[in-house]
């Protein structure tokens, strides 16, 4: 007697069997622009209830993804440790330690914690003072380890050793304090009055800082300019222009130097609080003597706070430090270049791709967890796959969806355009670039009417010397995962 399988049971089966390609329906919008507009585009849709791919448009091409590569970096980071792990940085002596004056050294040693502030200097100095401290004959060093001294490896940090005008290329360090960067403060002023820049440490600076600032409107003001040098004998701020009176505006410049621009300020908060250090601030590459005792130690963040502000801020240091901080985990003792240390976030792509029944795939070519190396490749497909087996770890998948941005509540305002379904159905992860090619992409999950999910990728190129904006780009995404909003 021949059975007759249920029926949503024989459809589902016809489903399985069918290539995906033969499923999806189109990207209209972003097919329009590939063609009249020569952009590179790879696109996808996936229902995350039944497997069935919706909305295809070159999915397999890799791309370079920017910073869409921060997705990979929070499931590595979440496969690694729990998401309360936070690193600690700690502060140890060596001689002894007589009437308050310490006969040795202090050594500052990190862990690789990326959200260190100088608030957490503050903390360690008054653990020392606690501890009777108010002298110390000797040196104040910095350890280099865990991750010892790390090339620049990027365009973009390479060319800010020199000088920069921002902080989003900070260099990587096992201790880097406010992201790696001197943080400047300007007090509120009154119209035409000088303002005198200070750190937001509330010590003075350990480094030179030059120029005035003057309080003015902005119509008749010149834009505020701060940069950071190196001169002979170390670092420079300097800084011109005019601020709005009564504002506040506080401005983070990449250090030189991490390690050594912590030592100096961690110097300067000790001598705040009455504890002199007699020799220089210096750097070594190997770990505190194991005569020296633990007289200090914070806590840093944990890391489902750091993969929000990674997500939401795409701050580079906080992914390329956790991307050091996992291949450490992984090979303890093992000295890594970043580009070796993203090789384990390639691998990541690879598996999820075969928990997602895709067999043999080529891993894709990544050499950080930020997105600052321009030769990171990613497909929709990759990241979809990512994305399906992110949603299917009950344990984790709360922390990783929280990194990701609501329209309605981003930071920046050509997201904050569009349909109610867009701005209040939409959780995702922007990626953008301008060198060596207009980059733009956009992944995450769309939250379905009645329940349920679809994770979606988009990327897309622009051709060399043919720049297409993220704004561009981003109206016709937008129709498109309107029309996909509407029909689910």
């Amino acid at each position: 007697m021949r059975r007759h399988l249920p029926h949503r049971l024989a459809v589902l089966l016809i489903l399985l069997a069918t290539p995906l390609a033969a499923l999806a329906g189109e990207w209209k919008a972003l097919e329009q622009l590939q063609r009249d507009s020569g952009v590179r585009i790879s696109a996808a849709a996936l229902d995350l209830d039944n497997g069935q791919a919706l909305q295809l448009l070159n999915p397999e091409q890799r791309l370079n993804a920017a910073s869409l590569t921060k997705l990979v970096l929070a499931a590595a980071a979440l496969d690694t440790w729990d998401p309360d792990h936070s690193a600690a940085t700690e502060l140890h002596a060596d001689g002894r330690l007589r009437d308050g004056r310490l006969e040795g050294n202090l050594y500052l040693q990190g862990q690789g914690d990326a959200t260190l502030e100088h608030r957490d200097l503050w903390l360690l100095a008054a653990q020392l003072r606690q501890a009777g401290l108010r002298t110390v004959q000797g040196n104040l060093y910095v350890s280099t380890l865990p991750f010892g001294r790390q090339d620049c490896a990027t365009p973009d940090r390479c060319e800010a050793q020199g000088y920069t005008l921002g902080s989003y290329a900070a260099p990587l360090a096992s201790v880097g304090v406010d992201y790696g960067s001197w943080c400047i403060e300007l007090p509120p002023a009154t119209a035409g009055s000088a303002i005198a820049p200070r750190s937001c440490a509330g010590v003075p600076l350990p480094i030179g800082l030059e120029g005035r600032v003057e309080g003015r409107s902005a119509r008749n003001g010149q834009a505020l300019r701060l940069a950071r040098t190196l001169v002979e004998d170390g670092e420079m701020l300097r800084v011109e222009g005019t601020v709005e009176p009564g504002s506040n505006p506080r401005e983070y410049r990449s250090m030189a130097n991490p390690e050594l621009g912590a030592g100096l300020l961690l110097r300067q908060v000790l001598a705040e609080l009455g504890v002199q250090v007699g020799g220089r601030v210096l750097l070594i590459d190997e770990r505190p003597p194991a005569t020296a005792r633990q007289l200090a130690t914070v806590q840093g963040l944990p890391l489902r706070e750091q993969l929000t502000r990674m997500m939401r801020y795409s701050n580079n240091y906080i992914a390329d430090m956790l991307t050091l901080g996992i291949a450490q985990d992984r090979h303890p003792g093992e000295k890594r270049s970043l580009a070796e240390a993203a090789e384990l976030l390639s691998a990541r792509i690879v598996q999820a791709r075969q928990a997602a029944g895709d067999g043999p795939v080529a891993p894709p070519l990544l050499l950080s967890g930020s997105g600052l190396t321009p030769e990171n490749e990613l497909s929709a497909r990759d990241l979809v796959a990512l994305l399906q087996d992110e949603y299917r770890r009950p344990r984790t998948f709360p922390v990783f969806y929280a990194g990701l941005v609501v329209p309605a509540d981003a930071p920046g305002s050509r997201m904050r355009e569009g349909s109610a379904a867009w701005l209040e159905r939409v959780a995702a992860k922007t990626g953008t670039m301008s060198e060596p090619h207009s980059v733009f992409g956009l992944a995450g999950y769309l939250r379905k009417r009645e329940g349920g999910w679809i994770a979606f990728a988009v990327i897309s190129n622009g051709r060399p010397g043919k720049p297409v904006s993220s704004r561009e780009v981003l109206k016709y995404l937008r129709a498109d995962l309107d029309v996909l909003l509407e029909s689910h």
